[in-house]
């Protein structure tokens, strides 16, 4: 009988991928969903053909540098990949592969979860029922911001941007973009699009994130590029938390120059800022963009799609790397 190529799992995943990975490798799962650290990921790794992580997980230079000669590939759990440096990986002959696609839809429901939840203050409003500091009612108590009808930016307008706006053209919104080239027509649906995002930001009652998190991405909404947003506009982040210089975003929250800001992702989570816990006018969520059952097994058959392509010596679908 051959013998299973050894797979190291540093997370553990839903039932169903676990049952695959299990059946067709020699499964090295994590049933304790116990995170590992850079020398015990190395550790474990011995004599693994491959890794499946998570974005938890940072394969830096470091790191990829210490992995066994037995590793071949990364398989990631998540269709971000800015959490492995690929040209270490590239340089030890390590595939990098992520999993696109399939995490769209539920991203983009998250995106207007914290839309709808940003402007309608429901994070606050959640506060007040469960504290029992909810009192009465007024004309003038919690009152947000409609989102029928106004204008949303998207920067990135990749597969989660386009399902996002058509989402968002359900309310009526007026859909505008920066990307790295225009759509064609008919993917654009009606969107205007804007070479710069300079010049997108001035149209903008809410924002929406959507591009992917690279060095050139770092702190890409700024001081700078905020004072370019309408007063009142509402900052909504589901990609990565780089993408964002939190203390600009705190700052133009803090003075009212945005109304209101939602986030599922966030810099150095999940030992986030700490002023975002003590603002009323910010939506939280703990990066939960894939969190659906039907999302993180789709994820799981993705990644093992890629790996076994690579057992098999064909080029995976989905690389990176």
């Amino acid at each position: 009988m051959t013998e299973k190529p050894a797979v190291l799992v540093t997370r553990m995943l839903p039932d169903a991928v676990e049952a695959r990975i299990s059946r067709d490798y020699d499964a090295r799962l994590n049933p304790d969903d116990r995170f590992y650290g850079p020398d015990e990921l190395i550790a474990r790794a011995e004599g693994a053909a491959a890794i499946i992580p998570c974005h938890t997980e940072a394969f830096t230079a470091e790191v990829i540098a210490g992995l066994p000669a037995s590793v071949k590939a990364i398989c990631n759990f998540s269709v971000g990949y800015n959490h492995v440096d690929c040209e270490a990986a590239k340089a030890r002959g390590i595939i990098v592969t992520n999993t696109p696609d399939v995490l769209s839809d539920a991203t983009a429901e998250i995106a207007m979860l914290c839309i709808l939840g940003a402007a309608r203050r429901a994070g606050e409003g959640g506060r007040l029922v469960r504290s029992g500091e909810w009192r009465d009612w007024g004309p003038s108590f919690m009152v947000g911001t409609q989102v029928t009808g106004k204008q949303l930016g998207i920067i990135g307008m990749g597969r989660v941007g386009q399902v996002t706006a058509r989402r968002a053209r359900g309310f009526e919104m007026g859909i505008h973009y920066a990307n790295r080239s225009r759509l064609a027509d008919v993917t654009e649906a009606g969107a205007t699009y804007h070479e710069t995002i300079e010049d997108l930001l001035p149209h903008c009652d809410f924002l929406s994130i959507h591009c992917p998190a690279t060095p050139e991405t770092e702190g890409l909404l700024n001081a700078e590029r905020i004072a370019l947003l309408p007063d009142g506009a509402v900052v909504v982040n589901t990609a990565r938390g780089p993408i964002i210089d939190d203390k600009a975003l705190i700052d133009a929250l803090r003075s009212g120059k945005l109304f209101a800001a939602g986030l599922d992702v966030y810099n150095n989570e999940p030992e986030i800022d700490p002023a975002y816990r003590e603002l009323d006018n910010v939506f939280l969520l703990p990066h939960i963009g894939s969190a659906t059952f039907e999302t993180r097994d789709a994820m799981g058959f993705r990644a093992l799609d890629n790996l076994d392509a690579i057992v098999a010596g064909v080029e995976p679908g989905d690389r990176v790397a």
